[in-house]
């Protein structure tokens, strides 16, 4: 079967990752760009941008294994965007212009439905109210045998923990406190024991953590 994975994911010391107060401006509230300035250098994030060149190393190396072997990402309402509630706007096409970096379908979480979205290099968006096990099928069946990434936020992520439904989840423990936001690990006292944990810190200060199911 698949594997479900979730990669890139950065968490600041004290357990947030994102900040409050995210708009249209600030996607991650008052943490600004911090949580992902580890990755903004590297060869894979300036691909997504169309820039040539990036840095090497250990960072470009966690960076890259994003797009491998994916067929299907599960993502939040507020990774797609900083609307709540009803769609007052439904003009608004994610952060990522008209040529997402996905190029496969995309399941938005949401209690507010809106009809599919289809973008230029592959990516749809579709929305969905269900249960992150319910997500998760709709997901596998549009991979087409390949492994579905769960794209965040915090809140996506850690109901797919509690559901134990995560089989690899790099994290990225950025060196920084913000004090406030959205907490990945609220109720998960018991995580570390479902994972085969590893550790490697960078030159950047960021410490990837790879975390995989055990048998």
């Amino acid at each position: 079967m698949s594997k479900v994975r979730v990669h890139n994911f950065a968490v600041s010391l004290d357990g947030f990752a994102t900040g409050e107060g995210q708009t249209l401006e600030t996607p991650f509230g008052h943490a600004g760009m911090r949580l992902m300035q580890w990755a903004f250098g590297t060869r894979t994030f300036r691909a997504m941008q169309g820039r040539e060149g990036g840095t090497n190393g250990v960072d470009e190396a966690m960076a890259s294994r994003w797009q491998t072997g994916i067929g299907a990402e599960i993502m939040g309402r507020n990774k797609f965007g900083p609307q709540r509630g009803p769609w007052q706007d439904e003009e608004w096409t994610g952060w990522w212009g008209d040529n997402p970096p996905f190029h496969t379908p995309v399941f938005v979480l949401t209690h507010h439905l809106r009809p599919d979205l289809t973008m230029q290099g592959g990516t749809t968006f579709h929305f969905l109210d269900e249960t992150p096990e319910k997500a998760l099928e709709a997901a596998r069946e549009a991979a087409g045998g390949l492994d579905v990434r769960i794209g965040g936020g915090p809140s996506t992520v850690r109901e797919f923990l509690a559901a134990d439904l995560i089989d690899e989840l790099h994290l990225a423990l950025v060196p920084i406190v913000l004090g406030r936001g959205v907490r990945l690990w609220d109720g998960l006292e018991d995580v570390q024991d479902r994972f085969d944990i590893e550790a490697v810190s960078t030159p950047s200060g960021v410490t990837h953590l790879s975390m995989t199911r055990r048998a």
